[in-house]
């Protein structure tokens, strides 16, 4: 069921693509498809990637038309987590793309995507408010997730070892919440600076 659920929302997305601008569905492949690689990229900081900011940007993007704003960041986590499993069959790689708790990792990023929805103006004020808000709803919902499923260092289950998780995922959030700033800048001014020479309009 889930598969035709998947199979109808990518037709739909489909669709719109259709409608959009072609050199505009080019820069948004291109996006999908460089942040995946980045992902992938051997020796980033862990917790430095781009994703949560393609959620972001895709939920400013389509906010008129919420259900195609969560594609950016799904294809985009997708295809790096495909890389990551092709990388690990070949032995190139010591973290698989496929995993436990894939589907939870998903649904979380395709949560963030509502904070973008919240970003009514492409200002700093704006911009850098959900970029700081995003990857701490993520750290604090995921980290609380590993707790409660008794994951990572299987710390107990008191308020005390939900703390100790926390402690535990605080590395990750500085470079997730540099990340998220750090590539929201290049997304949200790009776009800007796009809309401000082209003279075009918003288009979704």
């Amino acid at each position: 069921m889930w598969l035709n659920g998947f199979k109808t929302y990518f037709c739909s997305v489909t669709h719109l693509l259709m409608k959009l601008n072609r050199s505009f569905i080019w820069a948004l492949a291109a996006m999908v498809l460089v942040t995946a690689l980045y992902r992938v990229f051997p020796g980033r900081p862990y917790g430095f990637a781009p994703q949560i900011a393609v959620a972001l940007f895709g939920g400013f993007l389509f906010a008129r038309d919420k259900k195609y704003a969560f594609a950016l960041p799904l294809l985009s986590m997708l295809l790096s987590d495909l890389l990551y499993q092709i990388s690990f069959k070949m032995g190139y790689s010591m973290i698989p793309g496929f995993y436990s708790g894939m589907v939870s990792n998903y649904l979380l990023f395709a949560a963030v995507t509502f904070v973008g929805f919240a970003i009514r103006k492409n200002n700093a004020l704006s911009v850098t408010s959900a970029a700081v808000t995003a990857p701490t709803l993520f750290f604090l919902v995921s980290n609380f997730m590993v707790w409660a499923g008794n994951g990572g260092y299987k710390r107990p289950m008191t308020f005390e070892g939900l703390m100790m998780c926390y402690q535990d995922g605080l590395p990750f959030y500085q470079y997730s919440l540099l990340g998220t700033v750090f590539f929201s800048a290049i997304f949200f001014g790009a776009y800007y600076l796009i809309n401000r020479f082209a003279g075009s309009k918003r288009i979704a």
